[in-house]
């Protein structure tokens, strides 16, 4: 991910694609994958409170509140994102992030050191990819790397919720 490289990898939620979220080749590389148009958002996973104030300017208190109450990975969509790939940003200046508890996703996060995109495993329209035999096969030959983490796991998952925050307080809740 260094130089680039785009991954599969399980998360918290779902399997997902994942790049460096600092970088706008790789992230387009994603879309591309995915066969998703770039006009919509793809969302970031993080290790911890520190590193989401790293991208994401002026957040608000609610946010804080919202993370320590939910007991379900939850993204949140925040206003005011910087130090991203420009095309990883919404047109409103938003991102969707998410601090992940899990424990592959967060050592996976932690060593990078930076955000982690994390969008579906699936060509856009499709079933997300609950575990690793779900994968279609072009997504595992578009790819530089596939984990080898919980790939024999066969059990339900996820995706996760997601919240937008205004940056006047409003709260709206986008997937439960």
């Amino acid at each position: 991910m260094r130089n680039g490289g785009v991954i599969l990898y399980p998360t918290d939620t779902v399997w997902g694609i994942g790049c460096d979220a600092t970088n706008a080749e790789a992230v387009a590389r994603v879309y591309k994958i995915k066969h998703r148009d770039d006009s919509k958002a793809l969302i970031c996973l993080v290790d911890s409170d520190a590193r989401l104030q790293r991208y994401v300017r002026n957040i608000p208190n609610v946010a804080w509140d919202l993370i320590d109450a939910v007991t379900k990975p939850t993204t949140i969509i925040l206003d005011n994102a910087v130090n991203l790939a420009p095309n990883l940003i919404a047109e409103d200046g938003s991102i969707g992030m998410r601090i992940t508890q899990e424990k592959f996703s967060h050592e996976l996060c932690y060593r990078f050191q930076k955000p982690i995109v994390s969008t579906s495993a699936n060509i856009s329209g499709m079933p997300a990819a609950q575990n690793y035999c779900d994968i279609d096969p072009e997504l595992l030959n578009a790819v530089d790397y596939v984990c080898e983490s919980r790939r024999d796991e066969k059990k339900p998952h996820k995706p996760s919720s997601i919240i937008k925050l205004g940056a006047d307080g409003t709260v709206n809740v986008i997937r439960k």
